[in-house]
């Protein structure tokens, strides 16, 4: 039988994203700080949704630098969400230049938000081995640790869910089905 991707890659920002993004290791931290809040703006919403929308969301949140966030007031938000094509939600909005700033703060105490990442897991992407796509959790016990240390440190939308989809999409984790041609 000839190797499939996983089945919800449908859209072609879904197979773009699948086979180019996808729990392939990032360590670039202006692009771990994006993955971030695109699964933070995901919560409620559809996965297709935040990839059909995020060049718009990265035109709107300033390339979602967090340098240039961080600084951001009451007025940069309201412009951001009344960019077209963004998601018109003020707590999210919000969220993101509050996470920019404990961004920052995190990759300042450990030297990169990637020291700090890759420390969960001791540098290695933890590799799975699912069959069929509901052998994979919503969450795990890695998710909820890392769920409550960003919690601590001040981020906002990181639940254990979101962090378990941002460890997939940081390349943490590779939940490639093993009929995949992308597993690892």
């Amino acid at each position: 039988m000839e190797p499939t991707r996983c089945p919800w890659a449908r859209t072609p920002e879904e197979i773009a994203y699948h086979d180019t993004e996808w729990c392939r290791p990032c360590h670039d931290d202006r692009l771990l700080f994006e993955l971030l809040e695109l699964e933070g703006f995901q919560a409620g919403l559809s996965w297709r949704l935040i990839l059909e929308r995020r060049a718009a969301l990265k035109a709107a949140y300033a390339g979602f630098d967090p340098a240039v966030l961080r600084a951001w007031g009451p007025e940069e938000e309201a412009v951001a969400l009344a960019a077209p094509g963004v998601l018109k939600n003020r707590r999210k909005a919000h969220a993101a230049v509050v996470n920019a700033q404990a961004f920052l703060k995190v990759a300042e105490e450990f030297g990169s938000f990637d020291a700090y990442l890759w420390a969960w897991v001791e540098g290695k992407p933890i590799v799975n081995r699912w069959e069929t796509p509901d052998q994979m959790p919503a969450q795990t016990a890695l998710s909820q640790r890392f769920s409550a240390d960003l919690k601590k440190r001040g981020f906002q939308f990181v639940g254990p869910v979101i962090c378990y989809s941002y460890l997939q999409a940081a390349g943490l984790i590779d939940d490639h089905l093993v009929s995949c041609p992308w597993h690892s």
